[in-house]
């Protein structure tokens, strides 16, 4: 599976188990093979809606049917379910989901908040809040660079007029390192 295949049978699984028939169905084909009359039976629901059901899952390729006699009787087929399973589990299925989102819209419209014209307006009081506005500083100062304070306030400075307590959370946080009065961006 690859892609945005991965994200429709991820998706396609998650809607065919989020229904509470579906999954008795699936939990009553752990056990052993029925017919829809059976199933429907033991669900209390009609044939055609035990039908409707037992199709989704045949799409999803987690239930086989074969002819015996005048019935179809269905199979859970486990190794799809384990395959299908494993995915979800591993979060990778989950995290391919996720592609085509922008991850950065966030930090984005904090910056629009907190920020204009390249300075921040007001400390956000909000601790995810504080930590987009330290990024965007850390973003300020190159790696693999020392600074001296004095740097350190000017280039905080040009943000916000208070850089130490600025200064401070940036060393507190860990995104900034200091040693004497020496200071430079630690690798995230």
């Amino acid at each position: 599976m690859e892609g945005e295949d991965r994200s429709e049978v991820l998706l396609e699984f998650f809607k065919a188990l989020g229904d509470e028939k579906r999954l008795q169905i699936v939990g009553l084909l752990a056990r052993q093979d029925y017919s829809v009359e059976e199933l429907a039976a033991i669900l209390g629901l009609s044939s055609a809606t035990v039908s409707h059901h037992l199709q989704r899952l045949a799409r999803l390729g987690l239930v086989t049917a074969r002819a015996d006699q005048h019935y179809h009787v269905y199979s859970l087929r486990l190794q799809t379910l384990h395959e299908l399973s494993a995915q979800i589990l591993s979060g990778e299925g989950l995290q391919e989901v996720t592609n085509d989102l922008d991850l950065d819209a966030y930090d984005r419209k904090v910056l629009r908040d907190y920020m204009e014209g390249g300075r921040l307006k007001s400390w956000p009081h909000k601790w995810k809040k504080r930590q987009v506005i330290l990024r965007y500083l850390l973003e300020q100062f190159e790696p693999d660079q020392h600074y001296s304070e004095r740097e350190v306030n000017e280039i905080i400075g040009r943000v916000h007029p208070d850089f130490a307590t600025l200064r401070r959370e940036m060393i507190e946080t860990g995104l900034m390192a200091r040693e004497r009065d020496v200071y430079w961006r630690k690798e995230q």
